[in-house]
């Protein structure tokens, strides 16, 4: 069966902000590119991978109550939780598990967006 998320939008007031942001937090670069006439930060993924990008615009408002992503951060957890606060974010709940399907740290990133982080 196919992932049942194949795309993500993450809505952001600030795309160079957001950009540092989630390169600090993912420990990769987001990269910045120009589709069809918009500006977009796409998520550091490889081919195959589910992802997504970072949009603003007038169509884009970050909420802290609306659907929640899931990022991988496998294997540095730790890591992307430390570096959320240093780059404009907050943390809502710290690691914490979440039964069978490993960890997780729920956080607002620097735009306004709840988010979670995951670990094995």
């Amino acid at each position: 069966m196919a992932d049942p998320i194949v795309w993500c939008d993450i809505p952001v007031l600030d795309l160079n902000r957001a950009i540092r942001f989630y390169s600090a937090v993912l420990g990769r670069e987001v990269g910045k590119h120009e589709f069809g006439g918009a500006t977009l930060g796409v998520l550091p993924h490889n081919e195959g991978e589910v992802s997504g990008c970072l949009v603003a615009g007038a169509a884009a408002k970050p909420s802290d109550r609306g659907v929640m992503i899931y990022l991988n951060a496998n294997g540095r957890l730790d890591e992307a939780v430390a570096a959320v606060t240093p780059n404009g974010g907050s943390v809502i709940e710290p690691k914490h598990p979440i039964g069978p399907f490993g960890f997780r740290a729920i956080i607002i990133d620097s735009e306004g967006n709840r988010v979670a982080l995951h670990s094995d």
